[in-house]
């Protein structure tokens, strides 16, 4: 078969290596020819430009379709009037969670792929957001529910997907695997060649696709041009630490899953370079920025130590684990950043202090959450034992005071939190339930029995905008501080996410970095004050000039509990 010169030699060589690498040296010139004529034929609808991958203007709001509520009216319109109406201008790109048919785990288990959830609208409704906002998009890529329909085939033997998951015999030692749940790792079916135990990674109504299988690799991009051609500009792989399995091993991070991320990055760089992808790994720092490989996998990390170091941080009222992380913290290959973020759909993952911060410390700080109505997810280890995994609480409710008690500056702490996750290097992320600073919603524990409905509570639009009108609300409060801060940022080219960064250690106190625009014209110095006291900060040679408000400093600024400055310097012209 013939290709256009479409495709270099360099790049044909390239996806043959990674096949070969995947699927042996038997099976790659076949598969590489596939692959070949499914680029050739794909043709993005709407192209995207490839100028920058993102700058200073970049930031996500990070929702479910149905976030917000109005009667008489389908979620993602809904969601997209709400969009125009308060977010223009302020945020940049709305990462709308599952959108798909979906059977548990408020969308993670997807019955079908190729449609909307037809409670929460149409495809027309999601191509309207992408024409106004960037849009961000879930591939659910390590499993599917047990309703999908390769699931179903694979019970009664039929294609596609009879060979689409993972058997194992249910005596196998699979103490190696690494757990980030408690139940087992197989489940057993009743199939039409009798009972069969599958991989279920997450829960018995996930089962995870086999990646061994090739067929399963081209199914997924299939959905992943889709995506694409519905107007999704970045791409999520969910769970991708996971994707592919190898009984003896942990089952994590193998060479092979990587090698797959590789594969979707040559893959999306030849027929939609504008698409950003971003792996999912809620895991030890270390393990998390393997995905950037050189350069070569995801364009985007989650910056995952970033939320559990700024509550401890802020819970403790002192910056000494947060400013040493940052410190040695690297930047990222070029042409890689990070997403910024502290609170998200799932809870706040506690792997990602191993090592940063002691086990005791961790333990204490869970007691805290517990204290403070949220919920502490377990995980189980390879003895056996069980240690936290992630806390299950809202952003707004774990901002409800310190290591000495409750006390009356949760807006202001809430509103600090942020501007730190704002003023880092990288792509800010904001969830929606923090943007309207949403309590604990136990009565969704209660009602779905699970933990991680405690954030992820369904507005409706008519109480928020109410809300929003009485400025002594925290709802008020915090909404109009943070799209302050995220609309001032968008502003300033120091904050651009390749911009380089230094961390300053001012001690316990204060949180302080500086950021530098690249021509050398804007340096900022944020600080930010993470006790419930005034804080005195002694600055470099100035002059400075204040972001916030109208100040113009020397020499010495006077922090007040939790204040945010971000102040400027620009050189002197000749």
């Amino acid at each position: 078969m013939a290709f256009s010169n479409r495709f270099s030699p360099v790049i044909k060589e390239r996806l043959e290596a990674r096949l070969r690498f995947l699927y042996g040296a038997q099976q790659a010139p076949a598969l590489t020819r596939k692959l070949l004529a499914k680029l050739q034929a794909f043709r993005p609808i709407t192209p995207a430009p490839v100028n920058q991958r993102w700058d200073e203007k970049d930031s996500v709001l990070i929702t479910y379709g149905d976030s917000l509520r109005q009667a008489n009216e389908k979620p993602l319109q809904t969601l997209h009037r709400f969009l125009r109406e308060n977010l223009s201008g302020v945020i940049d790109c709305v990462h709308i969670l599952p959108y798909f048919p979906y059977s548990s785990d408020d969308g993670f288990a997807v019955i079908d792929y190729s449609r909307v959830n037809p409670e929460l609208g149409t495809w027309e409704d999601i191509e309207a957001i992408a024409r106004d906002f960037k849009l961000m998009t879930d591939l659910v890529i390590n499993h599917v529910s047990s309703q999908h329909r390769w699931f179903q085939n694979f019970l009664k033997d039929l294609e596609p997907g009879r060979d689409y998951f993972i058997e194992a015999d249910p005596d196998s030692d699979l103490s190696m695997v690494v757990r980030p749940r408690t139940h087992p790792v197989l489940t057993c079916f009743e199939t039409i060649r009798g009972p069969k135990w599958v991989w279920t990674t997450f829960s018995a109504d996930q089962i995870d696709v086999n990646f061994q299988n090739p067929k399963v690799l081209f199914e997924f991009l299939d959905i992943l041009f889709l995506y694409i051609n519905k107007g999704s500009q970045k791409i999520r792989l969910d769970a991708i630490a996971y994707l592919w399995k190898k009984i003896g091993t942990p089952c994590i991070h193998l060479p092979e899953t990587h090698e797959v991320v590789k594969l979707l990055h040559d893959v999306v760089d030849q027929v939609a370079p504008a698409t950003i992808l971003i792996t999912e790994t809620n895991v030890p720092h270390r393990e998390n920025i393997s995905y950037f490989g050189n350069g070569d996998e995801a364009h985007v990390v989650y910056q995952f130590p970033l939320p559990p170091l700024v509550l401890h941080a802020l819970y403790h009222a002192d910056a000494r684990r947060l400013t040493e992380w940052a410190k040695q913290l690297e930047p990222p290959p070029a042409g890689c950043t990070f997403l910024n973020f502290l609170a998200c759909h799932d809870g706040i993952g506690l792997r990602p202090l191993e090592g940063l911060v002691p086990q005791e410390e961790i333990n204490a700080l869970a007691q805290a959450m517990k204290s403070y109505g949220g919920l502490v997810s377990m995980r189980a280890n390879p003895d056996g034992s069980e240690s936290p995994y992630e806390l299950n609480i809202t952003w707004f409710s774990a901002m409800q005071g310190t290591c000495h008690g409750l006390d009356a500056f949760a807006v202001q702490r809430f509103l600090c939190s942020h501007a730190i996750m704002l003023a880092l290097q990288g792509i800010p992320a904001t969830y929606m339930p923090s943007l309207f600073a949403t309590p604990n919603d136990t009565e969704g524990v209660e009602k779905t029995g699970a933990p991680r409905a405690i954030n992820r509570h369904k507005w409706s639009y008519d109480e928020l905008i109410m809300l929003f009108k009485n400025p002594k609300t925290p709802q008020a409060q915090v909404f109009k501080g943070l799209t302050r801060l995220l609309s001032l940022r968008r502003e300033q080219a120091a904050f651009h996410p390749d911009s380089p960064q230094t961390i300053l250690d001012l001690g316990p106190g204060v949180f302080a970095l500086k950021r530098q625009s690249h021509d050398g014209c804007q340096t900022i110095l944020a600080l930010h004050n993470l006790q419930p006291t005034p804080n005195s900060v002694l600055l470099p040679e100035g002059p400075w000039h204040s972001l916030l408000d109208t100040q113009q400093l020397t020499s010495q600024i006077l922090l007040q509990p939790y204040q945010i400055a971000w102040l400027e310097h620009r050189p002197l012209s000749n």
